[in-house]
């Protein structure tokens, strides 16, 4: 599989990437597209022609599966895709952890808060008292059902239901053949 990830970009680099890839820029300057990451990995700058953007690779909060087709009918999964990098305007402040809070579409806005909360702490000592009473209740089960099996072994079986021999189908029409409806424009030629 190959790797991939998103490449976010603030609008007015988005344009430039687009005719870039239209092939319409002018100069071979504006020609020139870099991404370098410092040591960290997690950090780099971003330079399309002649500025340079600040850029982090962030962590989405679910994995996205990438798909190609050759001939718009079957789709080959490339890649998943877990990570995004992106690019700030030059004032726009670096986020502050590596997990991005959002996934990449409107439902999943905030979805590390809302779809994978973290479990709640638990107190050990609840945990003991809750499992002793449960271990209390299925063990008083036990005896009741012990109870129960030796007073039915001294009952006789219940007898089996009687099956009824299955009856010959019926006629609707008493031995007629089905007519159809071309049956009857016959007749009445």
């Amino acid at each position: 599989m190959e790797e991939q990830f998103i490449l976010r970009v603030p609008p007015s680099v988005a344009e430039r990437l687009e005719s870039l890839l239209n092939g319409s820029a002018a100069s071979p300057e504006e020609q020139a597209l870099d991404l370098s990451f410092s040591e960290n990995g997690r950090s780099g700058t971003f330079s399309i022609g002649n500025e340079q953007f600040p850029a982090s690779l962030l962590d989405l909060p679910c994995v996205t599966e990438s798909y190609k087709t050759y001939d718009d009918r079957a789709l080959v999964k490339t890649a998943d895709i877990g990570q995004m990098i992106m690019v700030r305007g030059p004032n726009e402040s670096a986020p502050d952890t590596i997990e991005y809070r959002h996934g990449l579409t409107p439902p999943m806005r905030d979805a590390r808060k809302r779809r994978f909360r973290r479990e709640p702490d638990l107190n050990p000592e609840l945990v003991q008292r809750v499992e002793r009473d449960l271990l209390n209740i299925m063990a008083v089960n036990e005896q009741e059902d012990g109870n129960q099996n030796v007073s039915s072994a001294n009952k006789k079986p219940a007898p089996k239901p009687v099956t009824k021999p299955e009856a010959p189908p019926t006629t609707a029409n008493a031995e007629e053949p089905e007519r159809s409806d071309s049956d009857d424009t016959e007749d009445s030629a």
